[in-house]
């Protein structure tokens, strides 16, 4: 068995009951880059752990190679856990990996986790929705496989008063920003960069879309999202975790 798992957004207190429980019993453990290091101490003793992590323009296995390599392990041990950041199926590739085992036979089960899509904003003291500000919210990638940040992008689509949150996105700061004051949005949008969101190091800029042009993202930790919306705002009220560098 195979348990596409999801590792929460980094603090140890957000991963689930069950996603601890498999990872205590599983015989290898195939991570990635973005999840908490100190989750592999809750291993047993004789695990075998297996990094296959990514970050931008530098990947430890090419997917098609992680994929072969969950394939493998499955065939040799009886619990193999694929432990990703966030939530699996939240761009985490996850349903590909799923799709690889299902086409040669191996049972696999998803183990959702909380996604930094709403706990970073959380943990921000900024809602993702709030009544008569935003009824809905949207979660874009900005890491796509084009060179065109655009290639899949509908941003005609975002010109609405709901909450965009990019993934992935802050290295293409000033082109996101571009892109949404082009469509109309206005150049006083708030938005927030919120990065190592949960830890004890997590940091915030607040800003506007204008402002924003003149952030130096490379000052800025990774893993970091984008928030746009007028639920920013809130974080002045609203910012509870007391992070501590």
């Amino acid at each position: 068995m195979v348990y596409l798992t999801g590792a929460g957004p980094g603090n140890l207190d957000l991963l689930t009951i069950k996603a601890l429980r498999v990872i205590k019993e599983a015989d290898v453990i195939i991570y990635d880059k973005l999840i908490n290091f100190e989750i592999l101490d809750e291993a047993k003793s004789g695990c075998r752990f297996i990094y296959v992590g990514k970050s931008r323009g530098l990947h430890a296995l090419p997917q098609e190679q992680i994929n072969e390599t969950i394939y493998q392990e499955a065939l040799k041990h009886q619990s193999v856990v694929r432990l990703k950041g966030g939530d699996p199926l939240v761009f985490g590739r996850g349903s590909e990996e799923a799709l690889y085992l299902k086409s040669r036979g191996v049972e696999f089960e998803f183990i959702p986790g909380i996604t930094s899509a709403i706990a970073a904003p959380t943990y921000a003291g900024i809602p993702v929705t709030h009544r008569g500000v935003a009824v809905s919210f949207r979660v874009i990638t900005a890491h796509e496989s084009s060179d065109k940040l655009d290639s899949q992008i509908d941003w005609d689509s975002l010109r609405t008063d709901e909450t965009l949150i990019f993934l992935m996105g802050v290295h293409r700061l000033e082109q996101i920003v571009t892109a949404l004051m082009q469509i109309g949005k206005p150049s006083t949008t708030p938005l927030a960069i919120i990065s190592r969101a949960t830890f004890k190091d997590q940091n915030i800029v607040v800003s506007t879309l204008q402002e924003s042009l003149n952030i130096d993202t490379d000052q800025i930790a990774r893993p970091a999202l984008i928030v746009v919306g007028e639920v920013v705002r809130f974080k002045k009220s609203l910012a509870w975790y007391r992070s501590t560098p």
